[in-house]
């Protein structure tokens, strides 16, 4: 496990030496686009397009990597390390005005992860898939990507491999966990427009790489970059 984290730590984490003035300015929003998405919608594809036309040094982060990390607290602390003094008092802070009383009854693992988005966020620079972050950046583009049953359902037999039976099983599933986890932590519902800065549906007539080109365009004006 250590050495995920140090592969984690050197090829998501490393900064270059020369970054806007954005990324050192304490009181000013850093970059961060998070995105909340459906399965088989083509979120986390859209997410690795948006870090490949916006360069150095964006890093995409998924539910993978932040699960890992949040299993072993000696790996968030190490991670937490990184961040200087006055941006992990930030993040505790973002933490507890969100979820306030809620978040003393949360398990140790739950804890860790909130940490855990939150630190990353506040790295700045980041695509973050899943896992409700965007309840915890108020200054993110926060963009949900959707898609129509049918299409979902093709794309998951096209690209996983899939009979018609087990992309439903599969689709319907993560559907309930993904609404059960934002309503656990963050008491949203996953759904709802509102909670978004931008909703895409994906399919026929809106291709990963449109949806791509929209979100990066607004990033760009967003973020002045």
């Amino acid at each position: 496990m250590k050495k995920l984290f140090q592969l984690i730590s050197k090829n998501c984490f490393r900064f270059q030496p020369k970054l806007p003035v954005v990324f050192k300015t304490f009181n000013q929003p850093l970059p961060i686009i998070t995105i909340s998405r459906e399965r088989g919608s083509g979120g986390k594809v859209i997410a690795n397009m948006i870090v490949k036309k916006l360069g150095q040094p964006w890093r995409i982060y998924h539910k993978e990597i932040i699960n890992e990390i949040a299993k072993e607290t000696h790996l968030e602390k190490e991670l937490i390390n990184e961040v200087d003094e006055k941006r992990y008092r930030l993040v505790n802070k973002v933490i507890a005005d969100t979820l306030g009383k809620n978040y003393l009854t949360l398990n140790s693992y739950y804890k860790h992860l909130l940490k855990i988005l939150s630190t990353i966020g506040n790295r700045g620079y980041a695509v973050i898939v899943g896992r409700g972050v965007n309840f915890l950046s108020p200054s993110a583009l926060k963009v949900r990507i959707i898609c129509s049953m049918d299409q979902r359902i093709k794309w998951m037999m096209e690209y996983e491999k899939m009979t018609k039976k087990q992309a439903i099983t599969d689709i319907e599933e993560s559907d309930k966990n993904r609404e059960e986890f934002t309503k656990t932590l963050f008491k949203h519902n996953v759904r709802k427009a509102h909670h978004y800065d931008l909703v895409i549906r994906t399919g026929k007539d809106m291709d990963l790489e449109d949806a791509t080109n929209i979100i990066v365009s607004l990033a760009k004006k967003r973020f002045k970059i």
